[in-house]
């Protein structure tokens, strides 16, 4: 199975209880997310939500991944399938490591897996790993200048 995976991290001079209130703060994510545009459903493990992404220069898409992971304060994580398991695959993790400083870092990353993986490759690298950075450094920025 062919696969890549984006992987992106941000200092954030805020702990990681502020960064998690921002984080699944889905109400507010037209407000400010760059890059997810909403996110809508009972978050919680097992559970599928629907979630609509918008990358910088490309189409947005929305889809409807099943949560895998939901630990308060310290990791989100969804994995999310077009059509069924083999196509195009995706399993998008948000994590906060605390760093005991009062200072977290925020790690989000995507695999990708799926026949369809080495077409969107490009796009992937490029405007998704863009929508991963620019949404990191809006949470910095509102946890930052919320202390």
């Amino acid at each position: 199975m062919i696969t890549t995976e984006i992987k992106t991290a941000i200092l954030i001079h805020a702990k990681p209880q502020q960064v998690w209130k921002i984080l699944i703060d889905f109400d507010n994510y037209p407000k400010w997310n760059p890059f997810i545009k909403s996110l809508r459903g009972e978050v919680k493990v097992g559970n599928q939500i629907t979630v609509q992404i918008a990358p910088p220069d490309a189409n947005g898409m929305t889809f409807k991944p099943k949560v895998l992971a939901f630990e308060k304060n310290k990791e989100f994580r969804w994995i999310g399938r077009l059509l069924f398991s083999g196509i195009f695959d995706g399993e998008h993790q948000f994590e906060l490591v605390d760093n005991g400083d009062g200072t977290t870092t925020l790690l989000q990353s995507e695999k990708f897996k799926g026949i369809l993986v080495p077409f969107l490759k490009g796009q992937l690298n490029n405007n998704t790993k863009r929508g991963f950075v620019l949404m990191n450094e809006k949470i910095k920025e509102l946890a930052e200048n919320e202390l």
